[in-house]
């Protein structure tokens, strides 16, 4: 009987577990996922997206209203103000748990009693394509698991990765300054359990792959209750093995290419992402040959167009954008410039200067910015991310300090990266422009609050409706450049991109779409100075009529120029 499913699983389960009876394992996994071992698979090099898709990302609980659930609320937000705006919403943890506002998860397959249930999940997922953590690096040490674990019984008794402390572990990458290994009492003695992000966040054992068989459980229910797109956290430290970096492995990769292999076999319009916060180079690697990721995360992107915006100066931008390979068909870029986590600096490395590093840090700690460390392997402390609202991260340069160049500047990082090759995604508080939240950090004790506030709807909503309001104008800018977006062909994510060299206070790089039949040249003046553009320097095609998207302006000489206004952008393109 031909097998097709089930043959290439069992050839994945031997790279990770070569001593096991991988053919009983894929039978395992494959009935837990209700998959037939000859089920067909999904089309090759498919794209589940297109230039219409723009992301959400929100904590259940970011926008409050009272006596009402916040996922009643958030929909209701969702269906009022951005219906038209946004196609996916990754709803940050929604799970019970312990600490890290959401992901030190206790319960994998409940939804926070606070937040809600299943149900309004469900009616989030019938509108929007929704996506879900699968925090597959960890668990909560509070958790039942956990607490079998301390019994020594199951499920959980060996679902934790255990480490000696005897062992070399100087090569370990470590993303925290915390202890990498936390002595825990159970009922037969003292075990050192692995923990890269906190005490409360206990690594899980996929060295066990009764582990493996609970997440296809997870991913499963997951699916059933509309989550389309999984979002795999901390994914890169996912295997272990003392005396290597504990990141990247192979059997880390292969591990994804199982998950992905049941999630699209499943549900054939899925899509797996994966957050990896590491340089560059590393990050790449997790698209795999078409057959892992279908989308990383960009996370080069945030720190370089912060750096590009407050130095005035886009040399690094333009080098990095010019040396990232296009992503194939059926896989894409997703980018951002904010999240609810802070700017990362380890994928600047090999990008930026340390000096440049420095300045960026110094600059951004001027205008608030907190900065959180890693520890490295020779016992060093290097800083990890700068924990600050995007909105407050431009309020003005490394050279002048703050202006009044602040919305003009924030909306130019955002048509930057509207315009780039990948799925846009966009961070509540950065669509609604929050400044940073220093009271909040004082009440939690955590950096990362800064950029976690909440909102009570009616005042949100005031807010968004006061003219004068910089959250109003920058709400409703940003939606309107949405809506533009959103009809380009040439601004699918799978879409040509290729960088124009307009000096080094001018951004730009053209897109053209998959048909050829429609052009845009995305022009960006990231100075605070105004800039003068010769047309014949971006070879518009004489016989085309060109206009600016973003105006309305009508390109009627090409031997002309165009100015820019400081932080100004143009889509030039042949078509409405």
């Amino acid at each position: 009987m031909n097998q097709p499913l089930k043959a290439k699983l069992v050839a994945m389960l031997e790279v990770v577990y070569p001593a096991l009876d991988c053919d009983f394992l894929a039978e395992q996994l494959l009935q837990t996922m209700g998959l037939a071992p000859n089920q067909a698979p999904p089309p090759a090099h498919q794209n589940n997206w297109d230039e219409s898709d723009i992301l959400l990302i929100t904590y259940a609980d970011t926008v409050q209203k009272a006596d009402q659930k916040p996922l009643v609320t958030l929909r209701q937000f969702l269906n009022d103000c951005l219906a038209d705006t946004v196609s996916a919403v990754h709803i940050l943890p929604f799970f019970p748990y312990s600490s890290d506002d959401g992901f030190s998860v206790m319960d994998y397959l409940a939804v926070n009693e606070s937040h809600g249930d299943w149900e309004d999940i469900e009616a989030i997922s019938e509108d929007y394509k929704l996506m879900a953590d699968l925090v597959v690096n960890h668990m909560s040490a509070r958790s039942r698991w956990f607490e079998n674990f301390r019994k020594r019984v199951d499920p959980g008794k060996d679902y934790f990765f255990e480490g000696n402390p005897r062992d070399d572990l100087s090569a370990v990458v470590r993303p925290r300054t915390s202890p990498l290994l936390n002595p825990v009492q159970t009922d037969d003695g003292e075990r050192y359990v692995w923990c890269t992000f906190s005490e409360d966040q206990v690594d899980l054992n996929f060295a066990n792959p009764k582990v493996l068989i609970e997440f296809a459980g997870i991913i499963r229910h997951y699916l059933e209750r509309g989550v389309i797109l999984f979002r795999l956290d901390a994914v890169a430290f996912l295997w272990k093995e003392p005396g290597t970096p504990c990141i990247h492995l192979q059997e880390t990769h292969e591990l994804i290419k199982i998950m992905r292999l049941l999630i699209e076999h499943h549900s054939p319009d899925a899509v797996v992402i994966t957050e990896t916060n590491v340089p560059n180079r590393e990050n790449l690697t997790y698209f795999g040959n078409a057959n892992e990721a279908h989308v990383i995360y960009n996370f080069s992107l945030p720190p370089l167009l912060i750096n590009t915006l407050v130095t005035g100066d886009c040399k690094h931008l333009k080098t990095w954008l010019m040396s990232m390979p296009p992503a194939q068909m059926g896989t894409t870029y997703l980018n951002f410039i904010a999240s609810h986590d802070g700017i990362g600096m380890r994928p600047t490395d090999g990008l930026l200067t340390e000096e440049e590093k420095q300045r960026l840090i110094n600059t951004l700690d001027s205008f608030g910015g907190k900065v959180s460390y890693r520890r490295t392997a020779d016992g060093r402390d290097q800083p990890y991310e700068v924990n600050i609202a995007l909105y407050d991260a431009l309020k003005g340069t490394a050279e002048t300090g703050a202006d009044h160049w602040q919305l003009p500047r924030f909306l130019c990082a955002h048509t930057v990266m509207l315009a780039l090759e990948g799925i846009p995604a966009f961070y509540i508080h950065s669509l609604l422009a929050t400044e940073n939240d220093l009271e909040r950090v004082e009440n939690t004790g955590r950096l990362r609050s800064i950029n976690r506030s909440q909102w009570q709807l009616d005042e949100l909503e005031q807010e968004l409706e006061n003219p004068l309001s910089h959250h109003s104008k920058a709400y409703h800018e940003l939606k309107r450049l949405i809506a533009i977006r959103r009809k380009q062909p040439a601004f699918h994510p799978n879409a040509t991109q290729f960088t124009l060299h307009l000096g080094l206070q001018v951004f730009g790089f053209w897109r053209q779409s998959m048909r050829r039949d429609q052009s845009i040249f995305c022009i960006h003046n990231i100075s605070d100075e105004v800039q003068q553009i010769a047309l014949s320097d971006i070879n518009l095609i004489g016989t085309d009529h060109w206009l600016d998207l973003i105006s309305g302006m009508t390109i009627d000489d090409l031997s002309g120029s165009i100015t820019l206004k400081p932080y100004q952008s143009v889509w030039l393109s042949n078509r409405e």
